[in-house]
């Protein structure tokens, strides 16, 4: 079993920044992938970002391509959401996932999840 632990959420203004972490622990392997998704009120979850386990990968869905970055240390087998220029309809429970997958954009291709963290932005 793998348990996945999400922090780093808040509230913050529309343009401001935070960072997200999703720490790992349990039984823990390589060659996995791990994304970010989330869910705003009233919607379904929806892709964010993705990191293949060697962080020589990346996948970002376009509405958040050039304001957030994703990111690895496996030392810490944490992985990490830089979220910059955040948007009011960037609020949303953001999850962390882990999974063994050739399709990172599909969150039923995903094993474990983290029990999400709240991000909220004001305008």
């Amino acid at each position: 079993q793998v348990q996945l632990v999400e922090s780093g959420g808040g509230l913050v203004q529309a343009g401001g920044s935070l960072r997200l972490s999703c720490a790992a622990s349990g039984r823990t392997s390589s060659l996995h992938v791990t994304g970010w998704f989330r869910q705003a009120p009233g919607k379904e979850r929806e892709f964010v970002a993705a990191i293949s386990w060697s962080g020589s990968s990346t996948y970002y869905d376009d509405s958040v391509k050039g304001r957030f970055t994703i990111s690895r240390d496996n030392a810490k087998n944490t992985v990490y959401l830089q979220m910059d220029s955040l948007k009011p309809e960037d609020t949303a429970v953001y999850y962390c996932a882990r999974g063994y997958t050739t399709k990172p954009r599909v969150q039923d291709a995903y094993n474990y999840w983290g029990q999400g963290t709240q991000v909220t932005v004001s305008s």
